[in-house]
């Protein structure tokens, strides 16, 4: 058997090219075998489908057209963020030059774990990173691959300038992504702070931080996942002033408004924050993974360290090799930033600014339309892009049945939200091609599905082994 080609081999530099069009024509006919934002049928009929076309996934001989059949596969079984009614969750279209730039990513494939392995990319990581902390007002960020973990590097580096002992305090409006860091890193039992509003409450903050001993850690959110609602950020950052408090700002959702002069103000509080939380691959419409962390005082990050001899010897960082192992927790890891630079220098600051504004206008917009609506109910006017609805006098059960309701028929798809006790559609608006009769037919098609029947509930598959 000849062994296959190389994505990159010297001497045979066009392997890629063939394949490519096999990629992209896989693409459009799964998407057109879809035939909407989502595939119809639910949770057992693309598993079905999957099954079919993937077969015996070792088996002992290879298919020449693997390729073409489970791209297909994969983007007819897709929900599909580029679909003007897939608006569920902080999942964006990526733009077409960031994915071209993440595709140069894969086929050189560094690793900036070490300078020899990405000389390049290494140099465009620092000077990009520095220039996305400037925007936020601090003075640094990591490359991480989202929110997650740049929340948990957050409480790490807090840890460790602060000891063990310190205290998440966060809102009731927190992402779940903050208590799990503080169990993860052996933190005491984090304090949540009401959120009657769905914004932490800052007197109730200011009760607890009064109340509390010992090192604290205060976290506020720009940009909630159940509403996209900002936190007070300056009123937070003054009270930690006054407490002495260490501040973090999760604005996984919220630091695409940093590249808009129209919407920038919102984020005011920013730059009083220790560390934030920054995420392109919501507004800034880059592929999975684009998170990142910012942190005001860099000297911090030297906790993050480590040696090994292989990697970052003494006499090479000596003679003047970037040692990379301390600008992450993870060892290999990919050049992320190549996407984000693409995109900075194609768009620049107002074109990506332009684009969020976009999306925000549409989630106001859609937001009118529900408010006129007789046969819904409208959540609050959008902070960012996203607009909480229900169908007039639904119970909570009825509005989860209409979102099952759209998935299993591949209509649209809607997310969920619990805000003043009750639960709402939720419409998360990060394509900025979506035209205002894209939002007409996502509200009559919610509609439709508020006005029919019932289904009983599907019953999951016992596990093996499981007694049913």
């Amino acid at each position: 058997m000849p062994v296959p080609p190389l994505a990159s081999a010297p001497d045979d530099p066009h392997a890629l090219r063939p394949l490519l069009g096999t990629v992209l024509d896989a693409l459009a006919a799964g998407g057109r075998a879809r035939g909407g934002p989502l595939p119809a049928g639910g949770p057992e009929a693309v598993a079905a489908r999957v099954a079919e076309v993937l077969g015996d996934p070792l088996a002992d001989h290879g298919d020449p057209d693997a390729l073409r059949a489970l791209v297909h596969v994969l983007a007819e079984g897709a929900a599909d963020p580029a679909d003007p009614l897939c608006a569920a969750h902080l999942h964006c279209p990526p733009l077409a030059v960031a994915t071209a730039a993440d595709l140069a990513a894969s086929v050189l494939n560094p690793s900036l774990d070490s300078w020899d392995q990405a000389p390049a990319a290494a140099a465009l990581e620092a000077a990009v990173t520095r220039a996305l902390a400037h925007a936020a007002g601090l003075a640094d960020a990591l490359v991480t691959t989202g929110g997650t973990e740049s929340n948990q590097l957050a409480l790490l580096l807090a840890r460790e300038a602060h000891g063990a002992g310190v205290r998440l305090v966060c809102g009731a409006n927190a992402h779940h992504s903050l208590p799990r860091a503080a169990w993860l890193l052996g933190l005491p039992d984090p304090v949540v702070v009401p959120a009657p509003s769905g914004l932490l409450d800052p007197a109730a903050l200011d009760e607890a931080l009064t109340t509390l001993r010992g090192p604290l850690l205060v976290a506020a959110t720009a940009g909630t996942t159940h509403a996209g609602l900002i936190d007070p950020l300056p009123e937070i950052a003054a009270l930690c002033a006054a407490h002495g408090t260490r501040l973090h700002i999760d604005a996984a959702y919220g630091s695409g408004l940093l590249f808009s002069d129209r919407h920038r103000e919102k984020l005011a509080g920013l730059d009083a924050a220790h560390t934030v939380t920054l995420d392109l691959h919501k507004l800034g419409w880059q592929p999975v993974a684009a998170g990142l962390l910012a942190v005001a005082r860099p000297a911090e990050l030297a906790v993050l360290h480590q040696r090994a001899d292989y990697l970052n010897a003494d006499d090479d960082t000596e003679a003047g090799f970037p040692d990379l192992l301390g600008r992450s927790l993870r060892t290999s890891r990919r050049p992320d930033i190549l996407k984000i630079a693409v995109t900075l220098k194609t768009l620049g600051r107002t074109g990506l600014g332009a684009l969020v504004d976009q999306v925000c206008a549409r989630a106001r917009e859609f937001a009118a339309l529900v408010a006129e609506h007789p046969g819904f109910e409208l959540y609050d006017t959008p902070v960012i892009s996203t607009v909480l609805f229900r169908p007039a006098g639904a119970g909570d059960d009825d509005v989860a049945a209409v979102r099952r309701r759209l998935l299993h028929e591949g209509r649209a798809v809607l997310g969920r939200a619990r805000a003043d006790g009750r639960l709402w559609l939720k419409a998360t608006l990060l394509n900025p091609h979506i035209r205002p009769d894209d939002l007409a037919r996502v509200l009559k098609l919610a509609a439709a599905a508020a006005t029919k029947p019932a289904q009983a509930p599907v019953k999951k598959p016992a596990e093996e082994g499981t007694p049913v």
